[in-house]
């Protein structure tokens, strides 16, 4: 398909996603990069893609922006192509430094090229130095809503009404552990998907952090979450919102296990 789009349409081809990484399986689809020197409409996006061979053709997110999404399938095969043109690409590489919370990064840095004219690589070379002040940044960041108000008001949304603010909470607390995770190892931070083959090879993070996240969510459990953060931001660096959290967090585990329910 790479192959069917003119050269001088996209300058740069580059395959992501699970395929690119190795893990692909029976249900995942193929999603693909392509670099164009100019911008193009969706119209013209979706002409050369129904060119190359893509049918059944969709599109997803956020519309009047220079990116493009198409997607479709091939011989029943699902794929989805994001069409970037160069500038707006090179604008999306800058922006992982300044501390952008998006999943570029990963896949650009787990990418390959199916046509090249160096931008892969020299994005790549870029993203293999996660810099030090970009990593405490991300960590304070994460730790900006573990403090700042009383920890008795995790009581609040304790209660067994009310399970749709516990779920929203945890769930968040749970990125925000991953982003810390993730930082703490510069890398950059993938999706939620194979969460435990992501963070099996990292040096620096609580034992068993995916498994006790999901065990976290699925029994709804504040007080499990909540002693996850605080060993998380244990072994952050220091950074202000890190400091605040750990006493904030050791209280509010406190004042869960208190509750009169868990006597």
């Amino acid at each position: 398909m790479a192959d069917a789009v003119p050269e001088d349409v996209a300058e740069e081809i580059v395959l992501t996603g699970s395929v690119s990484r190795g893990v692909a399986d029976g249900v995942s689809d193929i999603e693909m990069l392509l670099v164009t020197p100019q911008p193009l409409s969706l119209d013209e996006c979706f002409r050369l893609s129904s060119a190359a061979g893509l049918e059944r053709l969709g599109t997803w997110g956020l519309q009047g922006t220079p990116s493009h999404k198409v997607s479709g399938d091939v011989d029943d095969v699902p794929l989805e192509l994001i069409w970037w043109p160069r500038a707006f690409a090179e604008e999306q590489v800058d922006a992982l430094f300044t501390g952008e919370p998006t999943g570029t990064g990963d896949a650009l840095a787990h990418g390959m090229s199916l046509r090249t004219c160096g931008l892969l690589e020299r994005w790549q070379a870029r993203l293999a130095d996660y810099p030090e002040e970009l990593a405490s940044q991300r960590i304070d960041s994460a730790a900006l809503t573990w403090g700042g108000f009383a920890a008795a008001g995790l009581l609040t949304i304790a209660r067994p009404t009310e399970r749709v603010s516990l779920l929203e909470r945890m769930l968040d607390d749970a990125q925000r552990v991953l982003k810390i995770v993730y930082a703490m190892n510069r890398v950059w931070p993938p999706t939620t998907k194979r969460l435990a083959a992501r963070l099996e090879p990292l040096a620096i993070k609580p034992e068993r952090t995916a498994e006790r996240i999901e065990a976290a969510l699925m029994q709804c459990d504040l007080l499990a979450m909540t002693e996850l953060q605080l060993e998380t931001v244990q072994l952050a660096p220091d950074t202000p919102n890190v400091v605040r959290a750990r006493g904030w967090l050791a209280e509010g585990a406190r004042l869960l296990k208190e509750q009169p329910s868990r006597a």
